[in-house]
């Protein structure tokens, strides 16, 4: 069953289209991520399914709710961490989810209770006052801040940007651990790799419009499966050696002179691997690496959104 749908999401700012009839489905207990571009649509579609904002068209469900219709049972159902952290920094840990406790109307011993519970499942019951956070930290206080009321549905605006790596796995684990008891998750992100790391689907949004969606595997296949990439050590033979490539591949050798790369999509990964070595050899070409791969969701990102600009 699905926890977040949208039907031909529409919304319009002075005539132009932020989103252009999006659908969008995300099941129970899963991870979805949305991806796109600066200016794509990513937050404006968060920002309505989260009842921040009224779509100009469309409809759409969160938790079997209408963020129309009934924007209050929505509010009740979900959590949302923005790209900004909202917590208070005078204060600590603590205090900060006791204070957003007693605002969701918990009782003083009810908000002291889930403030235990949350520092003690986020891995912050020892810190002290939020000026002396990491980055990660913060991050954490954040999730934790948004599961006071353990909400079935989580937002996620781009959680980690401008995290480093270490706070950024902190953040993952924390989204899988939320996962695996059940909350469902709507990611939007920059970093690709952050999406092949958690997402179960993705839908990738450009001008306001999903232009692709499948699992992280089902959009890298359609760049045509496996990748055959070779550095060649002399830079003046690379189109030569283009051709070798070429001649194995199922589409187009691609060449970048600045790096002397020459990288193909193949469909028969063992044989043209021994083809291009062959052939290689016998011409007389140095290979400096030779890397069999599969397509990363980078290159299907670009391949995706590489046809034209994006709305606001």
């Amino acid at each position: 069953m699905s926890a977040v749908t949208a039907q031909g999401l529409r919304k319009t700012y002075g005539g132009q289209a932020a989103l252009d009839g999006i659908d969008l489905r995300v099941d129970r207990g899963t991870v979805c991520g949305l991806l796109g571009p600066n200016g794509a649509g990513k937050t404006t579609a968060v920002r309505i399914l989260t009842t921040l904002l009224r779509p100009s068209g469309g409809r759409a469900e969160v938790a079997g709710f209408d963020v129309v219709t009934q924007p209050r049972q929505v509010r009740r159902n979900i959590g949302l961490v923005g790209q900004h952290t909202a917590v208070d920094e005078l204060l600590t840990g603590r205090q900060n989810l006791e204070l957003f406790g007693r605002l969701y109307h918990l009782g003083a011993a009810a908000a002291r209770a889930r403030a235990e519970e949350l520092l003690e499942r986020f891995g912050l019951e020892h810190a002290g006052p939020v000026k002396e956070y990491s980055g990660g930290m913060r991050r954490r206080l954040d999730l934790a801040a948004s599961m006071i009321l353990a909400p079935p549905v989580l937002f996620l605006d781009e959680p980690t940007t401008g995290l480093d790596p270490r706070s950024r796995a902190e953040i993952w684990r924390t989204v899988r651990d939320l996962v695996s008891g059940g909350t469902t998750v709507l990611l939007t992100t920059q970093y690709l790799e952050e999406a092949d790391q958690l997402a179960d689907r993705i839908s990738v949004i450009d001008a306001g419009r999903v232009v692709a969606e499948g699992t992280p595997d089902e959009l890298k296949s359609k760049l045509g499966g496996d990748r055959l990439d070779v550095v060649i050590h002399d830079p003046g033979r690379l189109e030569e050696a283009a051709g070798i490539v070429g001649r194995a591949a199922s589409g187009p050798a691609e060449v970048d002179h600045d790096t002397r790369h020459v990288s193909a999509p193949v469909s028969e990964r063992v044989q043209a691997l021994t083809q291009v070595l062959a052939a290689l050899a016998a011409a007389g070409i140095e290979a400096e690496d030779v890397a069999l791969r599969r397509p990363t969701l980078d290159e299907v990102f670009l391949d995706l959104t590489n046809k034209g600009g994006s709305a606001k």
